[in-house]
């Protein structure tokens, strides 16, 4: 199993979209699993399930910074690099889903007991956020390597 899929396995079984990314990547930068699932466990639905930004891309957020983000304050280059490679991976993830906001990729607001429930009846966890969480996976990728 690749790490692309490797995230999206660790999503169907049970974590959220964030720690999805974090937990599989994270290792990498020296992160353990389970400090990476703690870290991320409150990204999850847009950032604590208010719809913002997708938990998928705040995972990947967090292993750019780890791997191109700047120690101290005066890397100014590490910096801006960072802030680059961030916007670099917005644009790849709107261009294959059109947003980064979890409300509009999921079409309903899952921090509603409403919500909720819609995205659950139409299976939107299932058939809406493990692609989210591979095209997160396969841009951080195409990012990491360069």
């Amino acid at each position: 199993m690749n790490d692309v899929e490797r995230a999206v396995s660790c999503f169907m079984k049970g974590f959220n979209c964030s720690q999805s990314i974090l937990s599989t990547y994270g290792t990498q930068f020296g992160l353990t699993r389970e400090i990476a699932l703690k870290i991320a466990a409150g990204f999850g639905g847009g950032m604590g399930r208010v719809g913002k930004t997708c938990g998928a891309v705040t995972g990947a957020f967090m292993i750019i910074g780890l791997k191109y983000g700047n120690t101290k304050a005066t890397k100014i280059k590490d910096k801006e690099r960072t802030y680059e490679l961030i916007r670099k991976f917005i644009s790849k993830f709107k261009d294959r889903n059109g947003t980064i906001a979890c409300k509009k990729l999921l079409d309903c607001d899952i921090g509603t007991p409403e919500g909720r429930n819609i995205a659950m009846e139409k299976k939107l966890f299932i058939d809406i956020c493990p692609n989210l969480v591979k095209d997160s996976a396969e841009i951080l990728e195409e990012i990491l390597s360069e």
